[in-house]
């Protein structure tokens, strides 16, 4: 039976489809910028914001934003100023907001530990349409930022200093970055989980980087692949019964090894279609040099 006949189905596919468009759309930045864990940083840094939810009874989504949000803007304000490394934020981030992550859902009741790990690895079938409206919403204003900002925001990650030179606000385009990073981590963690998403945003702006040159190519293809291995994850994992984060980012990484072999083998045979053609091409004929003597 088609999952299409379950209200339920239905809804983790919309949502997998929010999750696969908004993960690489912002992801892309960040690979350029050379941040692909600051995913992880935020997705720890959210869980306290669920575990707080959870511990007074409000919406652990919108929660898991705030906190998130918070966690962005002063992971970027430390970076700015140089007070500590990149590195060293971004571990202070995991590891102080997985343990506070814990310390609240500890002070919460039973059941609200248990529905902590579909927050941690993803439980896109248990998406009511209070979720989706939220994911929705979130996942729009992703977009937004992503597509409508993109020609500051690369220039912000391509060469922070020439976008200063160029007249840029740098600290405002780098706050906004960080603050959408952290409202996709919250968006999908859903589908993925907190755990997973990182990966959603980073393995197909990787994929896409095999076969495309220019940023923008780079940016929709890994928005496609993006959607593709969410839903195709979603509906492996109907067939098979497991987890639909975990299966979604499988596939993703499948897809990546499948194009990486893919485009190294295009690569090398075309490599030695160039050598043969060099090689049986024919010296060119020596020209007369006449000297002018007069």
């Amino acid at each position: 039976m088609s999952f299409f006949t379950y209200d339920f189905m239905i809804r983790a596919l919309v949502g997998a489809v929010i999750t696969g468009l908004t993960a690489p759309a912002i992801g892309v930045y960040l690979v350029q910028r050379r941040l692909s864990l600051i995913g992880d940083g935020l997705g720890h840094v959210a869980l306290t914001g669920v575990g707080l939810g959870l511990l007074t009874s409000t919406s652990p989504v919108l929660m898991a934003v705030a906190v998130a949000a918070l966690g962005a803007v002063a992971i970027e304000l430390v970076r700015e100023r140089g007070r500590a490394s990149g590195d060293v934020a971004l571990a202070i981030m995991f590891y102080g907001g997985i343990s506070g992550g814990v310390v609240l859902v500890s002070l919460s009741a039973a059941q609200n530990s248990r529905s902590l790990v579909s927050y941690l690895f993803g439980s896109p079938l248990t998406t009511s349409r209070a979720d989706l409206v939220v994911i929705s919403i979130l996942g729009a204003v992703v977009l937004a930022v992503a597509l409508l900002l993109r020609p500051w925001l690369f220039a912000v990650c391509h060469d922070e200093e020439y976008a200063r030179v160029a007249g840029l606000p740098i600290r405002l385009l780098n706050i906004v970055l960080a603050v959408t990073t952290a409202v996709t981590v919250t968006a999908a963690m859903r589908a993925v989980g907190l755990l997973l998403v990182s990966a959603l945003m980073v393995v197909p702006v990787a994929t896409a980087q095999q076969v495309t040159r220019g940023f923008t190519a780079t940016m929709y293809l890994a928005m496609g692949l993006g959607v593709t291995a969410a839903v195709t994850g979603l509906g492996v994992s109907w067939k098979l019964d497991t987890a639909p984060g975990a299966t979604i980012v499988l596939l993703a990484i499948v897809g990546f090894a499948a194009v990486t072999l893919g485009a190294g083998t295009v690569r090398r045979a075309g490599a030695a279609r160039r050598d043969r053609a060099r090689a049986v091409e024919p010296d060119p004929e020596p020209h007369e040099v006449v000297l002018d003597r007069s």
